[in-house]
């Protein structure tokens, strides 16, 4: 039998340094976000303009919804500029997740191979990551004077197309018959997502990298010597044993993405935000920050709101989808088992034979 000594090193808990560990994150959450996050939700059942103090309730959600007619010169249908700034979030978020989880997660399977010596490995990596320390503001201006489509000064890439002959160049204006980068419908997204690819792409790979490295090397080993291509390895083993990154990887990309703001908003000539690039974030903003009565602070509380809810709910199916369906198949079948032994020993009296 165990002696009492070691009976209590066996029940010594290590939970308690993880929680000092997490504490101060949620010190400084109590502090600085719960109020904001309160208030959000205080304020999107108030009105709008002048009247801010107002409890106008459901309202401002109704609206969003289901749309309401606003202003006296111009008829403008509320809930369709924000279905619109839905839908653009939506674009800009998937057409940029999709090649960057498919360059990341080649680009970590590849410095992962055991069999690939490739030279200045770490080089590369931090190379790759680079983009993603840099603001997004300075991303912006700069992607703003490369894709210039002023007639006169028509951006850098514009002048490049214009010298192999794609932008023609008046001979007597000398203006350029630029490509709308920047005011155009689907010029515009394809930069952003491009903007938005090249910044992520590092950090992501860096979580499938340390993702692919904690699978067990004993299960490569063993496909190896089975005899199994690349291509099986990365089906059956690599995959498969990724669905828990993965899943926080789709999970924290798609709240960024949907939360997204400074590119699309910076990315304009001196002029409102491109339609086509008006995320709900941007959307919120110009509410918020509207000036005298046009201000709509209870709308943006509400847009918020909604917001978080849909996050929420594509957050849940994000999560249902990558399942570990083989451990959950396995928690069912020790349930089962665990009551029918129950059951069994209900029958002799609680004695078990």
């Amino acid at each position: 039998m165990a002696s009492a000594a070691q009976r209590r090193i066996k029940s010594i808990s290590y939970a308690k340094y993880g929680y000092l560990f997490i504490l101060p994150f949620f010190i400084v959450y109590f502090f600085f976000q719960l109020y904001p996050l309160i208030n959000t939700f205080i304020v999107s059942f108030h009105g709008n303009g002048p009247t801010t103090e107002e409890l106008v309730g459901l309202d401002n959600y109704k609206t969003l919804l289901f749309g309401r007619t606003s202003g006296d010169r111009r008829e403008i249908k509320i809930s369709d500029s924000f279905f619109t700034s839905l839908k653009n979030t939506l674009i800009l978020w998937i057409g940029n997740f999709i090649p960057q989880i498919a360059l990341s997660l080649s680009l970590a399977v590849w410095f992962t191979e055991a069999n690939l010596k490739i030279p200045g490995k770490g080089f590369f990596k931090i190379v790759m990551y680079l983009p993603n320390i840099i603001t997004a503001a300075s991303v912006a201006v700069l992607f703003l004077q490369l894709c210039g489509q002023s007639e006169t000064n028509p951006g850098v890439i514009n002048l490049l197309l214009s010298k192999i002959g794609i932008v023609d160049q008046d001979d007597v204006s000398g203006k350029y018959a630029t490509i709308p980068f920047v005011n155009g419908v689907w010029q515009p997204r394809f930069v952003v997502m491009f903007i938005q690819t090249w910044m992520w792409f590092g950090n992501t790979m860096i979580m499938l990298m340390s993702g692919i490295q904690g699978i067990n090397p004993s299960l490569f080993e063993a496909a190896s010597i089975d005899g199994a291509t690349s291509g099986q390895v990365f089906r059956k083993i690599t995959l498969p044993l990724l669905t828990p990154i993965m899943a926080y990887t789709l999970v924290t990309s798609m709240i960024g993405g949907l939360q997204m703001f400074d590119i699309p908003f910076l990315y304009h000539n001196g002029v409102p935000v491109n339609d086509n690039l008006r995320t709900i974030a941007v959307y919120i903003y110009e509410y918020f920050h509207a000036q005298g009565d046009n201000q709509k602070m209870g709308l943006a509380g509400a847009a918020s709101v909604l917001l978080f809810f849909i996050t929420l709910i594509l957050g849940c199916i994000a999560f249902y989808l990558t399942r570990d369906k083989d451990a959950i198949a396995k928690k069912k079948q020790r349930k089962k088992i665990a009551k029918q032994l129950k059951q069994e020993n209900k029958q002799f009296g609680g004695f078990s034979i």
